[in-house]
C-alpha cells in the first residue's frame, strides 16, 4: 500500500512561506501589547488606590522617555491591530441581505467610520 504525500512543514516557521501567514502572525503578535499596556491600565488602578503620591509618581514615569516610547510602541500595535482586522472583516463577518452580500468596501469602511466617530468622542471628552 502506497503512503499518501505530506509536504514537509516546519512547526516552526510555516508563517514564513507566505506574505498573508506573516501579516496573520504579526496581527496575533500586537495582542502581547494590547496586554502590556492593559497590565500597566491596572498597575495605574492600583497605585491611585495606594494615595496621590504613588500615583503622582505612576503618572512621572509615564512621562519618562520609555514611558512615552512605550505609549508609542503600543498606539502602532493597536492601530495595526484594529485595521488589518477592520480589513478582513468581510471575510469574518460577511453580511447577507436577502440573496445579496453587503459589498466588502462598505462593511470595512463602516468600521473605519465607527472607528473615527469613537476617537473624536474621545476627544472632545479628553479636552
Amino acid at each position: 500500500m502506497n503512503k499518501p504525500y505530506v509536504r514537509p512543514l516546519s512547526k516552526t516557521s510555516w508563517f514564513l512561506t507566505q506574505t498573508r501567514y506573516k501579516r496573520y502572525m504579526a496581527r496575533e503578535v500586537t495582542c502581547l501589547f494590547i496586554f502590556a499596556y492593559t497590565f500597566l491600565l491596572v498597575w495605574g488602578l492600583k497605585r491611585l488606590s495606594e494615595g496621590p503620591d504613588a500615583f503622582n509618581a505612576f503618572v512621572q514615569a509615564l512621562g519618562s522617555p520609555l514611558g512615552v516610547l512605550f505609549n508609542l510602541v503600543v498606539l502602532i500595535a493597536a492601530v495595526y491591530h484594529s485595521t488589518s482586522w477592520f480589513n478582513v472583516t468581510p471575510q469574518a463577518m460577511p453580511i447577507q441581505r436577502g440573496e445579496e452580500f453587503v459589498p466588502g468596501k462598505i462593511i470595512v469602511g463602516a468600521h473605519y467610520a465607527l472607528w473615527a466617530v469613537a476617537s473624536l468622542i474621545v476627544l472632545v471628552l479628553g479636552v
